[in-house]
């Protein structure tokens, strides 16, 4: 019965993989283009160059040879990042990679905690891998267009990856625990990494005007949070019939 659960989560990742590259090729591609036109000399693909949501292109570097970084830039003029892939097909099979990764752990946070994903709670769980995912990193390193500036790749990656851990832990002591302690402890570990302080550039010179970036920001949060939500409701439904076949 596991290995179907595992194949159903998945399946939800890889659909909402194409969901979100759907998403990101109408709000968050355009201000990227946009963005290019800014940048002074070749694309430097080792500066995260394509930053449509940190935690997205994180993983997709740890699970995939294809980052959304190599979806970004001259990809077109080099004739493709990956066997002739251009910007559409690179972000689009990270994408895949990265749905299909968080939606298996999703499924383990599930198994984990005890609490089961339906389609009644869907958007909860959606919410809940959003917030520790994207928005609570977000807000100590937002997510950024190409040529701004960044701190030390390798500093960004450890703190981000922190707080990850740190916000899914609060979250967890939050939500489901009903202990005053345990909720007030919650708090503390949340607000932890942004007590500490995200590592941050020396010189915040950019040719990139500050409009376009909180507008860059703002459609990269909506657009996780509109894979979120789709995970979550798509891997509760197809846990609940998964549910029902095997029963």
């Amino acid at each position: 019965m596991i290995i179907r659960f595992l194949l159903v989560a998945i399946a939800a990742g890889l659909l909402s993989g194409v969901l979100m590259t759907g998403a990101q090729e109408l709000k968050v591609t355009p201000l990227i283009v946009h963005a290019e036109q800014y940048e002074n000399g070749p694309v430097d693909n080792h500066h995260d160059a394509i930053r449509t949501a940190p935690a997205l292109k994180m993983l997709a570097g740890l699970l995939s040879p294809i980052s959304e970084a190599y979806a970004h830039g001259n990809a077109e003029e080099t004739g493709g990042i990956l066997f002739g892939l251009d910007r559409f097909g690179g972000t689009l099979m990270a994408n895949l990679v990265t749905g299909a990764g968080f939606g298996l752990l999703l499924f383990a946070a599930s198994l984990l905690t005890g609490v089961a994903i339906t389609l009644k709670n869907g958007v909860l769980w959606g919410a809940a891998g959003w917030l520790a995912f994207q928005f609570l990193p977000a807000i100590g390193l937002p997510p950024e267009l190409p040529g701004f500036p960044a701190a030390d790749l390798y500093d960004r990656q450890a703190w981000w990856m922190v707080t990850v851990v740190l916000s899914a832990m609060g979250l967890y002591l939050l939500v489901l625990r009903p202990e005053i302690w345990a909720k007030i402890l919650g708090i503390v570990v949340i607000a932890a990494p942004h007590v500490y302080g995200a590592p941050q550039p020396t010189d915040i010179a950019s040719d990139v005007p500050a409009l376009l970036g909180a507008e860059f920001a703002v459609a990269a949060l909506a657009t996780t949070a509109f894979f979120w939500v789709a995970l979550g409701l798509l891997l509760g439904g197809a846990m609940d019939r998964a549910g029902h076949v095997e029963g």
